[in-house]
Order: C-alpha cells, then structure tokens, then sequence
C-alpha cells in the first residue's frame, strides 16, 4: 500500500522513459474543471480581501515550480528525475515530475495550510517556564510535509505508477526534508512578512520561475 523507497528497477526506469511531456493524447474535461474550482478559490479570497490567503498559495506556488523545474534539469542531466508522473495516471504532464492535477493542487496547498493554522499565528506550543517553545507556523509546516509526504509515498505504490522513485536513495524521508517542509515554511510564513520582503520573495520566485520556463521549454531542455 505504500512505498518508502525508490528501487531503481528496470520497469521503473522504462517507465519515465516513456512520459510524453505535454502530450494531448490523454487530455479530457476534468482539465478545465479543475482550472475553474482552482479561479473560484482564489477569486473567493479575494473578493473577501483575504490577501494573506493568497499570498501563501503564490508562496508555495512559487516553490513548487521551482522544485519542477529543478526536477526535470535534473532528468536532463542525468537521464532520470528524482520523481516523475506516468502517462496513464493524468490527463496532461507539464514536466516530467508534475501533471496538470498535482500541480492546481500545489496550488491551493499553501492556502489550505495556512487557513490551518491558529487565528493567533504567534502561538507557540510547548511554551514553558521562559522557554519559547515551538512556533504555530513551523508545527504547522512539519505536520503538513509529514502528511504530503505519506501521500506522496502511497501513489509511489500504486499499479499505475502514479508517482515514479527511480533512485534507491530518494524516497519519503528526503521528500519530506527536502521538498515538503520548504514548501510550508513558504506558505505558512510569507504571508508575514514585512510588505516590502515579502513582495520581494513572491516576486523573485515567479520571475525565476518564468524565466528559466521561457528559457528551458524552448531549448528543449525540460
């Protein structure tokens, strides 16, 4: 039922070679559903002037195509990614690590993990006898990337390969230490952030993003 590791077997292997990025061969009607829940989510939180909200989602956003765009250099590079989608299991692969449903959830992730969060972001837990404890935000964060990380472990098992772990060394602890905890340290502290730093960081992290997409994409390098 779930899978901790990758196993870097041959059937594995021929698997990602076989991914046709951005390839309309499986594209059905559940694309434009899923783009049109994603527009009400966030048109919600801004008509309810929610901007927090929404800042966490692009924070988390941001990291996550980050992430993807290292991912599929890294297939370039060294002929395998650290994590790849199938064929079958998606209507539209974006990159070789990330399809179309895993990614407009990426997408709301960081506003589900933010609302999550105490009224009183400043709580600490733990806190006792002039220790500080334990921040609410950095809790939060830990337990989110614990629970994406489980998920992420049983798509890694199912028959139709949903999730690909070709490295035997990559697998649910450096998802959860590497990828998911930056991830909800995003979403869960930006918002925070002084304007001027954290319009800095959303706007440099979308650049980026945008940037090495209009660069790459064309090039054929990812």
């Amino acid at each position: 039922m779930f899978k901790f590791w990758g196993d870097g077997s041959a059937e594995a292997m021929e698997q990602v070679r076989a991914i046709v990025v951005r390839s309309t061969e499986n594209f059905n009607w559940t694309f434009i559903f899923i783009l049109a829940v994603v527009f009400y989510v966030y048109w919600s939180e801004i008509n309810k002037k929610n901007f927090k909200v929404i800042y966490a989602g692009l924070a988390l956003y941001g990291v996550h195509w980050l992430y993807e765009i290292c991912n599929a250099i890294i297939a370039k590079v060294s002929g395998f990614p650290l994590w790849a989608v199938s064929n079958e299991s998606t209507t539209f692969i974006l990159l070789i690590g990330v399809c179309w449903e895993l990614s407009m959830m990426f997408s709301l992730a960081g506003i589900i993990s933010f609302k999550m969060l105490p009224d009183d972001r400043e709580k600490r837990y733990f806190a006792k006898d002039g220790k500080k404890g334990i921040s609410c935000k950095l809790a939060g964060a830990i337990e989110m990337a614990l629970l994406f990380a489980l998920v992420e472990s049983f798509l890694a098992a199912t028959d139709n390969w949903s999730f690909i772990w070709v490295y035997k060394w990559w697998g649910v602890l450096p998802v959860f230490i590497t990828t998911y905890i930056p991830f909800f340290l995003a979403s869960n502290y930006v918002p925070d952030w002084e304007p001027k730093k954290r319009n800095r960081f959303l706007i440099g992290i979308w650049g980026l993003d945008a940037l090495l997409l209009i660069v790459l994409i064309p090039l054929g390098i990812i």
